[in-house]
């Protein structure tokens, strides 16, 4: 028989701990423990305790609520999963919930024992999956400081040999340098990774939780809301997990160039085709070829994951209703690529750091993504002789532009 789980009550209604314990009593196996407080500051002391495997938190607390136990909670180190019970289903409290740091909500009232065994399930996975990826950074973090006490005994080695000491030195510190930057960009990483799986994984959770709550088929329109909603969410996952896959063939030297001969036109307007799917409300691509010869030797794959990279950008970072726009011109001797979008535009300061892997513009943080597109993009475009550059207006826009040798038979 499994360990029990000790499941801690936070609600100041005693009503609610009967209903809450009858229900849990029904859970087929009964593996769990349940205890009750109705008080703000005793959860709270409970919860530094580390006494219980998991939380259950009403929304209203007399003078405090729900969210802002979860909040200090999390704050303060808490690394068990909180589940809110709240009065009302709607969107907003779902997303309050997750931003301070709650795995999943309840709908009082509403959920019955599978609910309440699934989300309480659910909710330890996914602690557990992001205490695994917080102790990877820690792991890392504590190799690159052994890293470091090697090299600085190297230089003291090195101070009794015959070599110019000023040299050793100098290539030590550049191999510390490249060993602090290998360390920020796994911490990054991590930081990205648990931020940007964390959202997606809580949506097709909370989710996948309400769906079985709408049964008749005049509920057909809320059930579909919420498939369309683990959609979304799992096709960003694979998104998030592409970025992060392209970047580390990238970085192993597992990109070639294989060249093909062919139709350039024709191909853009099936890439567009393609992305047309994924675009906002009322977007639109406007895609426009000039040029004097129709066709074009060059990476087939790489380009297209180009347009993609770029094409998704633009519609990311525009509003609904907006275009972007796709230019195309090939010559006997060039491929000139153009993409403008009606954008957030980047802000000036920000701009040098624009194809930093990781790095994403200040007036960008309330919208979903990694930092490494315009990376994979630079790398992309680096890999087959090209060139890029970029101008940006702030709340006006952004334009790339992309120039590769054509060396395709005229």
């Amino acid at each position: 028989m499994p360990d029990k789980i000790k499941v801690l009550l936070v609600d100041d209604d005693e009503d609610d701990y009967i209903i809450t314990r009858d229900i849990m009593d029904d859970i087929p196996g009964r593996y769990y423990l349940l205890d009750w407080t109705s008080s703000f500051d005793e959860a709270l002391e409970l919860i530094r305790q580390e006494k219980y495997d998991v939380y259950l938190v009403d929304f209203f607390l007399g003078a405090h609520n729900g969210l802002e136990l979860i909040e200090k909670a999390v704050k303060e180190g808490s690394k068990a999963p909180f589940i809110l019970l709240t009065g009302q289903s709607d969107r907003e409290t779902d997303e309050r919930a997750m931003r301070v740091g709650a795995m999943d909500y309840l709908v009082k009232g509403t959920f019955n024992p599978f609910d309440l065994e699934r989300s309480i399930r659910y909710s330890l996975e996914h602690a557990k999956s992001l205490t695994e990826i917080q102790k990877l950074n820690e792991e890392l973090e504590q190799r690159v400081e052994e890293r470091t006490q090697e090299l600085a005994e190297a230089i003291k080695e090195l101070e009794f040999t015959n070599q110019s000491l000023e040299e050793a030195q100098h290539e030590i510190q550049k191999a510390l340098q490249k060993e602090r930057e290998l360390n920020e960009l796994k911490s990054r990483f991590v930081t990205i990774a648990s931020h940007e799986f964390r959202t997606p994984l809580s949506t097709v959770l909370s989710s996948a939780s309400l769906l079985s709550k709408y049964k008749t088929e005049q509920e057909d329109e809320k059930r579909q809301k919420h498939v369309d909603r683990i959609k979304s969410a799992v096709s960003n996952l694979t998104s998030i997990l592409n970025d992060f896959l392209s970047i580390s063939r990238i970085e192993e030297g597992r990109i070639y160039n294989v060249p093909s001969t062919f139709h350039l036109e024709p191909f853009t307007r099936e890439t567009v085709e393609e992305m047309n799917g994924y675009l906002k409300k009322g977007q639109h691509i406007a895609y426009h070829h000039s040029g004097s010869v129709d066709t074009v030797t060059i990476d087939k794959q790489l380009l297209k994951n180009i347009f993609l990279n770029l094409l998704s950008n633009g519609s990311k970072y525009s509003a609904e209703g907006k275009t972007i726009y796709l230019d195309t011109n090939l010559n006997d001797e060039t491929l000139t690529v153009q993409v403008r979008d009606e954008g957030i535009g980047i802000p000036k300061a920000d701009q040098t750091h624009l194809f930093t892997p990781f790095f994403r513009a200040q007036n960008v943080t309330n919208i979903q993504g990694t930092g490494l597109g315009l990376n994979i993009v630079k790398k992309y475009v680096e890999i087959l002789s090209g060139t890029l550059t970029y101008e940006s207006e702030l709340d006006k826009g952004t334009t790339f532009t992309i120039t590769f040798p054509n060396i395709a038979e005229a």
